[in-house]
């Protein structure tokens, strides 16, 4: 554990100048992938290939030396191999704030004693060091990334990944579900700065709304545990731990070195700090979706009370189980809601209940519109804290007439531009995997998230997401509580 001053994180993340060392003047390899990458960003600094003989390397111009470098650089993406790594940082000398080392061969691979060389080589060079074993920074306030095709669109969500490959995923998997990052970090073996050193920048960062970690080992348990406590959830922190059995420990250990802790430390830090701890790739993904879209009802509120609507006798039923299982409630509708769905005199086959199931022909009715009528009837009921709408896309797409899955998601997204901020609303698209239809749901989910409507794909995926908002939300009113 070491203690030295919180870094100024703002030269990581909105670099000046950036170096990159090992890349070829012949264009293969990663780190001629990632000075395409700059170009390709639009990166607005200066940027400068360490190449021994090379004068120019993909456009940008190169130097044989860090210490030939016109000018000291606030980050340096290096990729050579471990072994020469500490000397050559060493000689940098005060050249570099921070360097990102992508190079694989320390500590995972039981290189213990060179991992701590470079550490001491960067004290000596005077920078901070993230990694090795990692792949690398998105910033799309910086326009920097390691990785191509990705939205340079800066959003809400930062992210903090001990896993490289889980990195790119999430970037990936993330953007096509509507995630939008201030910033997302690959640590790989934490041997200087890790997760405790980043979360309080996350933390304090005012473009940041949610902050997402993956984790495989923090080593200064402490100040990370004391951090998410001190900041009393004012943010909300969702957490995919790895290595949480026997087994995934033995395998986070061989990938970054990692001394796992036991399963119950994690379960006790998020019971005392407010972090959501999720199991797989695809509920971290959902719930850093819900958490980009819905803050938290407020007024001492927890969401509890949910409507379903949408169409599919069965896809009704398994959502109601899935929200029971969740701890949500799907009570009977009653009094006057009740009264104003039976007022819109639905086609034979509709439930009035909750779930409120109408089927594709009933939902034809005004092209479309019936849809945005019942979900008006519905979001002023007394007790009501969220609506979750589910459409069968390939179903009512199969339709003549182009303007009913137009109208339906109009009626969606007017309620949420109704001024209803008292609830939660969710939209769930469910398609087959048919490429038009996808491009479909792409669209919609486009426009909905622009208004802030989380769009996932499935029921479940929805009860889970929500469910991690209330168990947020729950804390939160827990804490107001307590001061």
């Amino acid at each position: 554990m070491h203690t030295d001053p919180p870094p100024d994180f703002a030269p990581l993340f909105t670099p000046r100048s950036i170096a990159v060392i090992g890349a070829s003047a012949t264009g293969g390899g990663v780190p001629s992938h990632f000075l395409r990458n700059l170009r390709a960003t639009g990166f607005p600094g200066r940027v400068y290939a360490v190449h021994p003989s090379a004068e120019t390397v993909e456009g940008w111009p190169a130097f044989p030396t860090i210490a030939d470098l016109p000018e000291p650089v606030d980050y340096a993406y290096v990729a050579v191999a471990a072994a020469r790594t500490p000397d050559l940082l060493r000689a940098a000398a005060g050249r570099i704030r921070f360097a990102q080392v992508i190079s694989s061969g320390f500590s995972e691979t039981g290189e213990t004693e060179l991992e701590a060389d470079l550490v001491a080589a960067c004290r000596e060079g005077g920078m901070r060091l993230i990694g090795p074993n990692c792949l690398g920074l998105h910033s799309p306030a910086g326009r920097v990334s390691f990785m191509d095709r990705v939205q340079m669109q800066p959003g809400g969500v930062g992210v903090l990944s001990q896993s490289g490959g889980l990195g790119a995923d999430i970037l990936r998997r993330g953007q096509m579900r509507g995630l939008r990052f201030s910033a997302l970090v690959t640590l790989g073996n934490c041997a200087d700065l890790g997760p405790a050193d980043l979360l309080p920048h996350l933390l304090d960062d005012p473009t940041t709304r949610v902050i997402g970690l993956y984790l495989e080992d923090v080593r200064d348990g402490r100040r990370f545990f004391e951090t998410l406590r001190a900041a009393r959830a004012r943010k909300p922190v969702v957490i995919l731990k790895g290595g949480r059995t026997e087994a995934g420990q033995r395998a986070s250990a061989s990938h970054t070195g990692a001394l796992a802790q036991d399963d119950r430390l994690w379960q006790a830090l998020c019971r005392q700090t407010g972090a959501v701890m999720v199991d797989t790739l695809d509920r971290f993904l959902n719930a850093l979706v819900a958490f980009q879209c819905l803050a938290p009802l407020g007024a001492g509120r927890v969401t509890r009370d949910v409507v379903l609507f949408g169409n599919g006798g069965g896809t009704s039923v398994l959502a109601t189980d899935a929200f029971s299982r969740a701890g949500f409630a799907i009570s009977a509708l009653e009094g006057e809601t009740a009264a104003r769905l039976e007022a819109l005199h639905l086609p034979p086959g509709s439930s009035l209940g909750n779930p409120i199931d109408t089927p594709a022909g009933a939902l034809r009715q005004r092209s479309g519109e019936l849809g945005g009528l019942i979900l008006a009837a519905v979001a002023d009921a007394p007790g009501i804290d969220a609506i979750v709408m589910h459409l069968n896309m390939p179903v009512i797409l199969s339709y003549s007439d182009p303007e009913i899955l137009p109208n339906l998601i109009k009626g969606a997204l007017d309620l949420q531009t109704g001024g209803r901020a008292r609830l939660h609303f969710v939209l769930v698209l469910r398609s087959d995997g048919e490429l038009d239809i996808e491009a479909e749901r792409h669209r919609y989910r486009a426009a909905a998230l622009a208004l802030g409507v989380p769009v996932f794909d499935e029921l479940v995926d929805a009860a889970a997401a929500l469910a991690c908002v209330a168990e947020y939300e729950r804390f939160s009113v827990f804490s107001q509580t307590e001061t």
